[in-house]
């Protein structure tokens, strides 16, 4: 048994031994963007997966240039790049759920979609985020592959009532928009469950539903935000299949992700000149109480030198 101490000079030693430490139970392989700004992307994945007790596999499949307010541009990682380094953690600890992000190319999603194939045990939750920021061309070609190559690999599609209406149903005629239940009916072929989130109810109000072709299986109404959000639909996929490997049936870890991110957003904050990011890690901040608590240790305050180091 190894043991790592740590001291301070006027303060307690705190040590910590190998039977002392609980490691999470679940890794979580989450294909996405690398993501600057901390909104989306990988960071989401990362920040919210731990946050239910799950332990993050990070495979980047590229890199956005954004900010807060805007996506620039994206870099896409040569998919061998990202086959490499998904089957490398594959071959060395088990995986228990697999969430798809935005990986930039058609090519990383049939790299993407070969491995899922390979492990057809282990459940995807894959997540198709607005891709209106990008070019027209790229934007049909990234949801063809999407849709031939990675949904029939799939266990739930996660995505925004707009953004899965403009592409499954393009063509749709009715003066009513269409259902969750419409959506799934579309690719029914391909994946068996779609959770659709953003579905206008009043103005007071939105759903969340998950569905099948056949049937509504569960449907949440959530308070509107007055803010704009950014990084919300990554959150909730990379919560429900942190969930999932956890052991929840469906029904259960999607309820629990919405429940999670309505938190997030509830306590949203605004980093930079841009829109509202999700706080997901609210749930570790003090209570008011803990502020009071005359049994912390005092820590001296100190300033860090400042960076002049002449070379």
């Amino acid at each position: 048994m190894s043991t790592i101490t740590f001291s301070s000079q006027d303060g307690p030693t705190l040590t910590v031994s190998d039977d002392d430490r609980v490691l999470p139970a679940v890794c979580v392989l989450a294909f996405n963007a690398n993501d600057a700004s901390g909104a989306g992307g990988l960071a989401a994945d990362v920040a919210a997966v731990a946050s239910v007790g799950g332990h993050p596999l990070p495979v980047v499949t590229g890199a956005y240039i954004r900010d807060s307010a805007e996506i620039h541009d994206h870099c896409a990682f040569d998919d061998d790049a990202v086959a490499d380094q998904a089957r490398a953690v594959l071959e060395d600890m088990p995986v228990q759920a697999i969430k798809v992000g935005f990986v930039g190319s058609p090519e990383n999603l049939g790299v993407i979609a070969a491995i899922a194939s390979d492990y057809p045990e282990i459940p995807v939750v894959a997540y198709m985020p607005d891709l209106s920021w990008w070019h027209d061309d790229l934007i049909d070609q990234y949801q063809d592959a999407f849709q031939e190559l990675l949904l029939p690999q799939a266990s739930v599609l996660v995505g925004n009532h707009k953004t899965l209406w403009r592409w499954l149903l393009p063509d749709w005629a009715s003066e009513r928009a269409p259902t969750a239940r419409d959506l799934a009916m579309a690719v029914a072929d391909s994946v068996p469950y779609l959770l659709v989130t953003g579905i206008p109810a009043n103005d007071q109000h939105l759903e969340n539903t998950l569905t099948s072709a056949q049937t509504v299986l569960g449907s949440g109404r959530f308070e509107r935000f007055e803010a704009t959000f950014v990084g919300a639909g990554d959150t909730l996929s990379a919560t429900l299949a942190a969930l999932v490997a956890s052991g929840n049936d469906l029904g259960e870890a999607t309820s629990e992700a919405l429940t999670y991110l309505d938190g997030c957003l509830e306590h949203g904050f605004r980093p930079g000149m841009g829109h509202v990011l999700p706080d997901r890690m609210f749930w570790a901040e003090p209570d008011e109480d803990d502020n009071d608590d005359e049994s912390a240790p005092v820590v001296p305050d100190f300033d860090l030198p400042p960076h002049d180091t002449q070379h």
